[in-house]
């Protein structure tokens, strides 16, 4: 590849969560090793857009730096990605360095200023199915039980969701016209319905996917799994936790 003089992006901005939102071309010298992050840092030291007007810095979310919080995620060149781990290099070794880098804010969540949105709903699902281990005081209880390697080999990649939004972005059934709690939540549902102590709760967070929005929304596209940056099958955790709400159902059914 040969490298640019200058790192190109098209920025999709909005001023506030109401305003509408407009597209900003702003360029910076080419550096080797860059990930998106940096440049977004290297453009704020001097904000002047491609016209040669100065504007306001671009504004995004990050924290870790490292794909481990999901703060940074957003929309580049059309795929949910995180920001920080998105290396421009790689990018143009894919796309070519001969046109710009596009840069928006995921499209299924409120826009709060610029490339920075809102995943709020996400953390509310997680709350309406309880994805916690309910655990009755701080003190010392000695070892805690053990989970079956069995067991283990699958729960632990769903630990590592960082809920970053990437398959909520790309799952057609999280619209406007659905309340869909989301493959993240369903997976973590999964999870914690297999944990020694978490199964107390099991038969509330089964309960949570009936209602609406539950894990009947789910339209089976897989695009989830396809995108997550861990690697979740998240498909996987969506029919086992599915066979699990046919039962509560029926058990809900003969119980009456």
């Amino acid at each position: 590849m040969n490298a640019p003089e200058f790192i190109q992006l098209r920025v999709k901005r909005q001023d506030n969560p109401t305003s509408k939102p407009y597209w900003e071309d702003i360029k910076i010298p080419y550096k080797p090793n860059m990930n998106v992050v940096s440049v977004l840092m290297e453009f704020r030291k001097n904000p002047i857009n491609t016209k040669g007007e100065k504007i306001d810095p671009i504004v995004w979310e990050c924290n870790c730096l490292e794909e481990v919080c999901g703060a940074c995620t957003m929309l580049i060149n059309g795929v949910p990605r995180q920001s920080c781990s998105a290396l421009i290099d790689k990018i143009y070794e894919k796309y070519g360095s001969d046109k710009p880098i596009v840069l928006a804010p995921l499209t299924k969540f409120p826009v709060v200023r610029d490339l920075m949105i809102d995943r709020q709903i996400m953390f509310d699902n997680l709350r309406k199915v309880k994805a916690w281990v309910q655990v009755d005081g701080s003190w010392d209880i000695g070892r805690g039980p053990r989970m079956a390697d069995r067991v283990h080999e699958w729960a632990y990649p769903i630990s590592r969701c960082m809920t970053c939004g990437c398959c909520m972005e790309s799952c057609p059934n999280v619209n406007s016209k659905s309340n869909f709690i989301g493959p993240n939540t369903i997976a973590q549902v999964h999870m914690f319905n297999a944990h020694p102590i978490g199964e107390m709760q099991k038969e509330k967070r089964l309960d949570a996917l009936m209602g609406p929005g539950g894990i009947q929304e789910c339209g089976n596209a897989q695009n989830c799994k396809r995108v997550c940056p861990k690697g979740i099958n998240l498909t996987m955790s969506i029919a086992a936790v599915n066979r699990q709400v046919n039962k509560r159902a029926l058990q809900r059914m003969f119980d009456k």
